[in-house]
């Protein structure tokens, strides 16, 4: 989905402005940091629920989540505003299973020309919206839209790449061009007029392998068009082979951001109903229906079918959660973006979510428990030789559950960096979130003092500040 005025001016800053934990060193001040490389764990698998990031996450939109074959977790997401940094699709990467995660840039350093000449005619698109990413047969297929908000004047084309490792000397994403544009035609012969807006496209396999991609925001709702590999464009005649599985039959249809996928024998269509992209007004919410067919009829968990106005919302504004939609789906993970409630920064800022679907009965479940970080045990003062093994711990509690950062200050306190060396977060049998700083410790690091900050999708809690004391 598109964004609006009411978030420009938030979403012309770098990426980094509203994420950044912690003051930043300032010129002429003394600041000692911990230059040990990061540390990278296998961490045990996440229970179902929230799933509390870390990092750069924020201003991100439309979120569409890959998990490479190595294990790094991409986001893709709608460009910044105003053609800021090119305005063209970024880029977020995390390499500890989804919890810290750093900005990598955009596919492009601009728009491509052809789309402006698609938009000739009036206002050039000012970013481009809504990414979808899948792999075929080793080839990575990156779909996106340009538009004007508000109109259905809109295009959804596709670019491809061999890897998603931006270090990769084979890294380039390539445009293949227009995929599917509208005002679209030939839809249904009983109705002239019926037709998509070409935006938020989802690509869903059925059980043959055969390809489809579910697509439209408003106007007549989602439908699903064949596609083909390897080209990963509409088959020929696809009008005619296209299915509006969903349509909502109220003022202004508010209905959009399609994405489908198969488990255990549905399929499962999860759509954004309402309004997107209105900071702390927004209203936006996640409804799924499920269906045996890829084609449908998708049913909700009261029988209704979403071609009529059903639809189970199963995720909506909770805590410092407003707005959660313009979701994507990768295995048992839902990523969605939020406005947050909690950034004191630039509150209502748009922010990555993760959720582990609960899968209950046949239907996705989502943890809504709304509990603020509460530190349970603070960390130790610590004396050691130098040389040896530093460490810290403290325990929070809070739903989503926490994840603590780990910071140190070399000045009393008045500034706080991030820690080089930062460790798991791991829930206890009891509940609770225990994170463990350890380093070996330098002689020039002795007097520093060090702190965690536990975080989760509603708040933070900052523990005591200790001493190291290195002999």
């Amino acid at each position: 989905m598109a964004i609006t005025g009411l978030t420009l001016s938030a979403l012309a800053l770098p990426p980094a402005a509203a994420s950044a934990p912690v003051q930043a060193a300032t010129e002429g001040t003394a600041a000692t940091a911990f230059n040990a490389p990061a540390v990278r764990r296998t961490l045990p698998a996440d229970l179902p629920g929230g799933k509390s990031v870390v990092g750069d996450t924020s201003p991100i939109h439309d979120p569409a989540l890959i998990i490479a074959d190595d294990g790094t977790w991409y986001v893709y997401s709608t460009g910044l505003v105003n053609r800021e940094n090119g305005g063209t699709i970024q880029v977020w990467s995390s390499h500890d299973e989804g919890t810290t995660w750093e900005y990598t840039g955009t596919v492009w350093e601009e728009i491509p020309a052809w789309i402006d000449e698609h938009f000739s005619d009036g206002e050039l698109p000012g970013n481009l919206w809504a990414p979808e990413i899948t792999e075929h047969d080793g080839t990575y297929y990156l779909y996106y839209s340009a538009s004007r908000f508000g109109g259905s004047n809109s295009l959804t084309a596709l670019a491809t790449n061999t890897t998603l490792d931006p270090t990769d000397p084979e890294y380039e994403w390539v445009d293949q061009g227009l995929v599917v544009s509208s005002p679209a035609t030939g839809l249904d012969p009983n109705n002239p007029g019926k037709t998509f807006n070409a935006i938020d496209a989802g690509i869903i396999e059925d059980a043959d392998g055969t390809p489809y991609m579910a697509i439209g925001s408003f106007w007549y709702g989602i439908f699903l068009v064949p596609i083909e590999w390897p080209t990963g464009k509409p088959v020929a005649d696809w009008q005619s082979q296209t299915v509006n599985i969903a349509d909502r039959f109220t003022a202004g249809n508010p209905i959009e951001a399609p994405y489908i996928t198969e488990h255990d024998g549905y399929y499962y269509l999860f759509v954004s109903f309402d309004s997107c992209c209105r900071g702390g007004d927004s209203t936006y919410k996640v409804a799924v229906g499920r269906s045996a067919s890829v084609k449908g009829p998708y049913l909700d968990k009261d029988g209704r079918d979403m071609f009529g106005g059903g639809g189970s919302v199963v995720l909506d504004s909770h805590g410092a959660i407003t707005g959660p939609g313009g979701q994507s789906v990768f295995g048992d993970y839902l990523a969605f973006h939020y406005y947050d409630a909690s950034n004191e920064e630039i509150p209502y800022f748009p922010t990555l979510g993760l959720q582990r679907i609960n899968w209950v009965d046949g239907w996705p479940a989502f943890d809504q428990t709304v509990e603020l970080p509460a530190v349970q045990k603070q960390p130790k003062a610590t004396a050691v030789k130098a040389g040896r093994k530093a460490t810290f711990s403290a325990t929070a509690t809070g739903t989503p559950g926490p994840v603590a950062v780990w910071e140190t200050s070399s000045d009393g306190g008045t500034i706080w960096q991030p820690a080089g060396t930062q460790s798991d977060t791991r829930r206890t049998d009891e509940g609770t979130y225990r994170s463990t700083l350890e380093f070996t410790a330098d002689p020039e690091q002795d007097g520093v003092q060090v702190r965690a900050v536990f975080r989760n999708a509603h708040g933070k809690v900052t523990t005591a500040a200790v001493g190291l004391s290195v002999k």
